[in-house]
């Protein structure tokens, strides 16, 4: 339920963490991350995660209210830490994630206030990553049941470790209007769920099995691919310099497609936008940089 044209209420459902990079921690988590850019981008952002009653929870709390994200469904679990991950950077600054397990995320509760949230939400983004917690997981399904007609419901896979299996994607699939996947996950996805041929065919059947609207399937450096229903959008990418890491990268990705989709945005649009934050947040150190007015107003 938009309360105005430019302010869409977007939910990201998941982990929220701090991100142990060589450098230092950054704060992190892929739904987080999300809302973040969603609000940089105009939306009203809310944050369904858990943090651990400890100094690190505190402080993740204190600075996403500062950057003005909604955290009142973010609960605080006295029971289990806040959550980390230990982040090495590989070649090119392509991270490689140690996530610990048994932290507060994985054990996000379901309250009555969730409902009345997801009644209020245009969009609603969660991931793979949540799933490997039947009590997050339980509360991630009750939410997307529990969302108007009309929401957007994305699903931005974020494959890692071992979280994921087949089970877990073809429900969500099933329960979604938006996938988001990158060149390294989609063959692992076409071998868990059965799809055969290549990229281009993977997309097809993808609709045919599933009640998608948008399929965007980012190639890094190589930019990406957004499909909807009889319409595709290729970009070739935006070259980028001075790379600090790819952290977060996808993710801002995701929020300028939620954001176009939204808007009713054309596919070229969309691809533009989410190609050129992306490319920005990789010269920044961390997930959550400051984002220019230019990149702000592309949609």
């Amino acid at each position: 339920m938009t309360t105005d044209a430019t302010r869409p209420v977007v939910a990201g459902l998941g982990e929220v963490l701090w991100d142990l990079l060589p450098e230092g921690r950054t704060l992190g988590g892929a739904p987080a991350n999300l809302v973040y850019h969603a609000r940089a981008l105009g939306a009203e952002a809310v944050l369904v995660s858990a943090v651990g009653d400890d100094p690190a929870g505190r402080e993740i709390l204190d600075r996403l209210r500062a950057v003005g994200i909604d955290c009142r469904h973010v609960a605080v679990d006295r029971e289990h830490p806040t959550g980390t991950v230990t982040v090495a950077l590989g070649p090119k600054g392509v991270p490689q994630f140690t996530i610990h397990e048994r932290v507060a995320w994985d054990f996000v509760p379901w309250d009555p206030a969730l409902a009345e949230l997801a009644s209020r939400c245009d969009a609603v983004c969660y991931g793979s990553l949540a799933q490997r917690s039947p009590v997050t997981r339980r509360t991630i399904r009750e939410f997307l049941k529990a969302v108007r007609a009309g929401c957007l419901r994305v699903f931005d896979i974020n494959l890692r470790q071992a979280y994921y299996d087949r089970e877990s994607i073809h429900a969500l699939l099933l329960l979604s209007d938006v996938l988001k996947i990158n060149d390294e996950e989609i063959p692992v996805v076409a071998r868990l769920i059965g799809l055969m041929g290549g990229e281009a065919e993977w997309v097809d059947a993808l609709f045919d099995r599933y009640p998608l609207r948008c399929v965007a399937l980012t190639r890094g450096s190589r930019g990406s691919l957004l499909a909807a229903r009889g319409e595709r959008s290729v970009h070739p990418g935006i070259p980028a310099v001075n790379i600090a890491d790819t952290v977060g990268a996808g993710d801002a990705f995701t929020a300028s497609l939620v954001l176009g989709m939204l808007r009713k945005r054309p596919l070229d649009a969309i691809n533009e936008a989410a190609n050129r934050l992306a490319a920005f947040v990789c010269t920044q150190p961390g997930a959550m940089p400051d984002v220019p007015e230019s990149l702000r107003n592309l949609l």
